[in-house]
Parts: structure tokens; C-alpha cells; sequence
């Protein structure tokens, strides 16, 4: 039985509207705990608004959120071995981290690959690129039916990615392509995309505690 967090059951007092999609929090907190658990990284998709989000989740997972999140012993001692002060000034300064990539970040790579290959394609070549067995790709689409955001997650299925998607309502083409789907339960854009950033920062917060708690 899935064990509910503090974090996943403050975001369902806060939207009771999202009661109904407590299992696949849950499952989507199992998954990318797992992900980072097995060394693995977070790769993020979405366009327009859902582009913004993939950046928001990038940013507190790559640095602190809620917690502080200071150095492994180990890893600070080996910067002060290296480099002395300067090294005990860096550890001083890294934080923690869940690895995670934007993939709507690369700018060159994907107005050069619309431009030469095809637009719709400019997230499966990344994950292409990127991902390995072991990391997950969180799908971000409103309609779940954005054709780009498609292709990624079918190349990162046949990659042996874990998969995740948020979307709305009805969950479009995304529901058949992901190992979790969470489908808010609106089908007014901005509402979706308010229920996406409340989701996403009650998991990112759920995330930080399991791994610096």
C-alpha cells in the first residue's frame, strides 16, 4: 500500500478537487524516487506555459527549495584536499542536488533541429541523447496530446525510461504512453496549468525531504 506524504496530503487540503488523483501522486513520488534512488535524472517537457513549468521543476530540484541541502562529508572533504580554503569556500557554496534537465532549455539544438529535421521532434532527440535506463521523463501537456511531447515519451519507452506525464482532464495520447499519468481534473487550461504547479511543488518539496530531510 502506497504511503501518503505530509507534503502530497498538504496539497490535497489546500485542492480538494485533486482528491481524486492521490494514487497516481503517490505513484508518481514512488517513481521519481526511484529514479534518484538508482542514480538516475529527470529529464522535464512541455511547450508554452508547460515549457515555463518544466524550467520551475528544474529549478528546485537542481538547488534548495525548502531544506538546505549541504555536501557530503566526503564530497567536501575531497574539494578542501584539492583546494584548500578556495575548495572549503566551494563546498560552502554547492548545495545538494536531484539532477534534472529542462529539455526546452537548448535553444540552438532545438530551433537548428526544427529547422533542418522537424519541429516535432526536438525533445526525442534529446532524450535520444540524453536519457539512459534508469532516468524518468516527465511529460507536461495540458491536452496530452502535444505531438512533440509524444514523441518524447515514445522514444524514452523503447529507451527503458520511467515515464510520468501531467495533463488535464482527459489525459489524451500521453494516458497510453506513460508508466504514470496524473490527469487534473479541469479541462480550462488555466486551471490545469495552476493544478500543475501546485502538483509539482508539493512532489518537488516531497522529494527534497526524502533525500535531505
Amino acid at each position: 500500500m502506497l504511503v501518503t506524504t505530509a507534503h502530497l496530503m498538504r496539497l490535497i487540503d489546500k485542492h480538494p478537487v485533486l482528491t481524486g488523483c492521490l494514487p497516481q501522486l503517490n505513484a508518481a513520488y514512488d517513481l521519481l524516487t526511484a529514479t534518484f534512488e538508482d542514480g538516475g535524472k529527470l529529464l522535464v517537457c512541455g511547450n508554452g506555459g508547460s515549457a515555463a513549468d518544466s524550467e520551475h521543476i528544474v529549478g528546485e530540484l537542481m538547488k534548495m527549495f525548502l531544506l538546505p541541502r549541504p555536501l557530503p562529508e566526503r564530497t567536501r572533504q575531497r574539494l578542501i584536499d584539492a583546494h584548500g580554503r578556495a575548495g572549503a569556500r566551494l563546498a560552502d557554496r554547492l548545495q545538494g542536488v536531484l539532477p534534472a534537465i529542462s529539455l526546452v532549455s537548448q535553444t540552438s539544438l532545438m530551433t537548428a533541429y526544427a529547422n533542418d529535421v522537424d519541429a516535432d521532434m526536438v525533445f526525442a532527440q534529446q532524450v535520444y541523447g540524453y536519457g539512459e535506463p534508469g532516468d524518468a521523463l516527465l511529460c507536461i501537456s495540458t491536452s496530452g496530446n502535444s505531438v512533440n511531447v509524444l514523441n518524447a515519451a515514445s522514444v524514452a519507452q523503447a529507451l527503458g525510461l520511467r515515464t510520468l506525464a501531467l495533463t488535464g482532464q482527459h489525459g489524451g495520447q500521453l494516458a497510453g504512453r506513460c508508466n504514470v499519468v496524473i490527469c487534473t481534473p479541469s479541462v480550462i487550461v488555466t486551471d490545469i496549468q495552476e493544478h500543475h504547479l501546485a502538483i509539482y511543488h508539493a512532489l518537488c518539496a516531497a522529494l527534497e525531504e526524502r533525500f535531505f530531510g
